[in-house]
């Protein structure tokens, strides 16, 4: 087993005690049952809290949350007098007094009706604040609204503050140390890569973001490390809503967004737009050593780059209400962005027979630029009221981009002395379609089954120009144009059956996918195809421990697998120092996922903690190497196996009244064998992250807000990542009842956010430092305006506006 597993053994030591020393309670004694809605929508109540009080000293005696289904049960309760308090957060809290306990009494409280707490204010309630993390049976909920400190940010801003995502400086997320993930929003999946929209989404028009780590086999298994689903705002309640918002910040970065909503009892109408200019500024060093036919090689450089981020989206929906058991909704989503940088370095260069340096300057040029487009449109059905519901989607989404990258070495004088502009364009599309249906079978039982289809192509060409001093101009290599047509089709079919016996609760799922992909290189008319089937069991398990106490396990299969330049068996220049090229013959990713975890209730803090085991084979990395002289080859493989073994933990208390502290932790050691350039290797490190986030109340409308986060050092097949500190603060304040927030934001107040990373092969050594400006600040304005009807859900709160989520995921 690994060197370093001891803390984590101790902490599943510590855990397992915790979980001994509930099961070994009073056997004896009596129960609580009842049940608790929401008075607006007479609908059942999912977390509400229910603690049990001795009436004697008023100690807290035992809790739970109610299910799914509003239905709440504490039991091994000793004879005595006690009472119940019944709250759930935005809600007026319920006291039922005078509950007389004896040995085997089961009393049953009924339904319990709890009420929306509002202020006697015009047009605008005011209502309590959400935790910024929630923890529930199969995801982890981040609520954006009480993210104040990446309000005019991204959903990568947002995401910095959670355990299980590490983020680098060029806003690169990783979801437990894989960046295989598959982002969803609204629960739909998207044709752009993940980082990309991650980037894009403005973090102001995003109500919540779900994070899965082990989902069941209802979801498309894509994405080694999980799903993370953005949940759009919407409103849920009859009347209008808007919202206008503006941001700007130093050093070029503006931003606004319009927002609104318009819901009647026969349809639903939600308009967005939004425009983000973005520019970020750092600093880099970089030392090469490589050897190459028995020559060594040395070239270091340093200077300044920028990097730009311009996008511009525009979404709306329409729902209708074709009658009280039929839904249907037409959506689409337009996305137009230009991103890139530029940077001026400076080089030193020299070899290991001559140690006289020859000094130059660099300038580099990246463009990408294109548009992205879905359309969708789906239809409910419900045979009753008990959850019997047919379900069916169709979503067509096209990208276009064209990229272009410009790298030139001038001399002492600034002229140009070489040249390489390597490009990239294509236009891709992927059309989907699914059918999920759910069958219930009375109490906690049901059946579900689903079909998906998903039919993606497209087309890259790339082209590669030189400089020729004697012209000034850039000249086509026409051995280095290439084109390549891809070609994917997947069918999958699921089946899940979930039901619960006594105190736990189960779900078992099985999913079984096609797959059908063609490569196809035009100039040479060579075809790599896969023709391949693929399973994917999942099961998950909770246990009600009682008191507010449960445990719960999961295993779930899934699988990442390669696509773009990953697969491209050619040359591609990426700069002049730099050449990639792919690899046809990689096998997909195939990851064993095992979870557990436990969740206890004491009063109004939270505790959680959550095991978790993961085994990645056919592991893929990129791969670095001695081109020629001093240039790097990049290549992709198939390097081995990488193991995971941590765990997370949530702390959510408040040490006093206004205060709400929120703690998390990762902690996982992660080990990597196989073999890279025909050399066995393993490399092991402990890693862990932190995350401590701080709200206090100042006044009523007054509200500060303080992030320390904390990534540790990593290893990769061929490298060692350092590890960072960053400090994130904010001050907002709300004027004319909460219609008007104005928020000022400091992001890395200290500017000891970096990337360091240092990559080491045979006859190859690379070392990067990299620090971006400090503090970023920004302003954000936000308006917001309602006019609704009183009969609406008032769970949301934070931003004084009813935007809800997206459809149930």
């Amino acid at each position: 087993m690994f060197r370093n597993t001891f803390t984590v053994l101790v902490i599943f030591l510590i855990s397992s005690l915790i979980i001994n020393a509930q099961t070994k309670r009073q056997l004896m004694g009596g129960k609580i049952t009842g049940e608790v809605i929401d008075s607006q929508e007479n609908v059942p109540m999912e977390f509400a809290n229910v603690v049990v009080f001795s009436s004697t000293d008023s100690a807290q005696v035992t809790g739970t949350v109610t299910n799914q289904n509003g239905i709440f049960e504490t039991d091994k309760i000793r004879p005595g007098s006690y009472y119940a308090s019944i709250s759930y957060i935005g809600f007026d809290e319920k006291i039922i007094n005078g509950i007389k306990i004896k040995d085997g009494s089961v009393i049953d409280l009924g339904t319990v009706v709890l009420s929306p707490h509002t202020f006697d204010v015009d047009d605008v309630e005011v209502v309590a604040d959400r935790a910024p993390i929630s923890y529930e049976i199969d995801k982890k909920v981040i609520n954006v609204s009480e993210q104040i400190t990446a309000r005019s940010g991204s959903a990568v801003d947002v995401l910095e503050n959670v355990p299980s995502i590490t983020v680098d400086i060029e806003g690169n997320v990783s979801l437990r140390g894989s960046g295989s993930f598959r982002v969803l929003i609204d629960g739909r999946p998207t044709i752009m890569e993940a980082n990309e929209i991650l980037q894009q989404i403005p973090a102001s028009s995003i109500e919540s973001i779900e994070i899965i780590t082990n989902p069941s086999a209802k979801y498309d298994p894509e994405g080694t490390a999980g799903i993370i689903n953005l949940v759009m705002k919407k409103n849920k309640n009859v009347g209008y809503s808007g919202l206008a918002e503006l941001s700007g910040g130093l050093r070029n970065k503006y931003g606004g967004q319009l927002l609104g909503d318009y819901k009647t009892n026969l349809y639903t109408i939600t308009l967005g737009v939004d425009y983000n200019n973005r520019n970020y500024y750092r600093n880099e060093e970089e030392i090469n050593r490589t050897v190459y036919q028995g020559s060594t090689s040395f070239r270091n450089s340093y200077g300044e780059s920028n990097h730009e981020r311009r996008y511009f989206g525009l979404r709306g929906e329409l729902g209708l209400n074709l009658s009280e058991s039929d839904y249907l909704m037409f959506g689409s989503r337009y996305r137009d962005g230009k991103f890139g940088g530029n940077s001026t370095l400076n080089y030193s260069e020299w070899n290991a027979a001559d140690a006289n340096k020859d000094l130059y300057n660099s300038n580099s040029f990246r463009t990408r630029e294109g548009n992205h487009y879905s359309f969708y449109i789906n239809y409910d059905h419900r045979f009753n009221e008990n959850g019997h519901i047919l379900t069916a989607e169709i979503q067509y989404e096209n990208e276009n981009g064209d990229e272009e990258t410009i790298n030139e070495l001038l001399d002492a004088n600034y002229n140009i002395t070489s040249g390489r502009k390597s490009t990239e364009a294509g236009p891709g599309s992927e059309m989907e379609a699914k059918l999920d249906y759910t069958l219930p079978l009375g109490g906690k039982t049901k059946f579900e089954a689903g079909y998906q289809n998903e039919l993606d192509y497209s087309d890259e060409m790339t082209g590669l120009y030189d400089y020729n001093p004697a012209s000034a101009s850039y000249e086509i290599q026409p051995e280095f144009n290439r084109e390549v047509k891809y070609k994917r089709n997947e069918h999958a079919l699921y089946t899940i059956f979930a039901s619960d016996w006594k105190e736990l609760g189960y779900q078992f799922g099985f999913r079984a996918e096609y797959t059908d992909r063609e490569i196809e290189l035009t100039k040479t008319n060579n075809i790599f195809t896969i023709d391949r089937v693929d399973f994917f069991p999942s099961f998950h398990l909770s246990y009600q421990l009682g008191g507010g106490h449960q445990v719960m396990t999961s295993y779930t299969r899934r699988i990442d697998r390669p696509r773009g330049w990953y697969l491209e068996p050619f040359e591609t220049w990426m700069d002049a120092y730099n050449v990639r090229t792919g690899n046809p013959a990689l096998q997909p990713e195939y990851i064993d996922s095992y979870e557990m975890g436990y969740q206890a209730l004491l009063g109004k803090t939270v505790f959680s903690i959550e095991n978790y085991y993961r085994v990645n084979h056919n592991k893929i990395e990129r791969i670095r190497s001695v081109y020629s002289g001093n240039v790097t080859l990049h290549t992709t493989e198939n390097v081995g196996t990488d193991y995971s073994f941590g765990t997370e933990l949530m702390f959510n208390f408040d040490p006093i009244e206004n205060w709400n502290v929120n703690l998390m932790g990762n902690l996982y050691n992660y080990r990597i064998e196989g073999v890279t350039n025909n050399q066995e290797y393993s490399r092991e490190s402990f890693n862990w992250n932190s995350r401590l986030n701080n709200m206090i109340k100042l006044w009523d409308a007054t509200q500060l807000q303080f992030n320390l986060m904390y990534n540790s050092p990593s290893v990769s097949s061929q490298g060692t990542r350092e590890g960072f500190f960053m400090t994130n603060i904010a001050l907002r304040q709300d004027f004319f009842n909460r219609s008007l927030s104005a928020t000022l934001q400091f992001r890395d107040i200290f500017g000891t956010a970096q990337y360091e990373y240092t990559s080491e092969a045979v006859n190859y050594y690379q070392y990067n430092f990299v620090t971006r400006e400090s503090p970023m600040v920004m302003l954000n304005l936000r308006f917001t305006l309602n006019r609704q009807n009183r009969d609406r859900d008032r769970r949301e709160g934070g931003d004084g506006m009813d935007f809800g989520g997206g459809e149930d995921f």
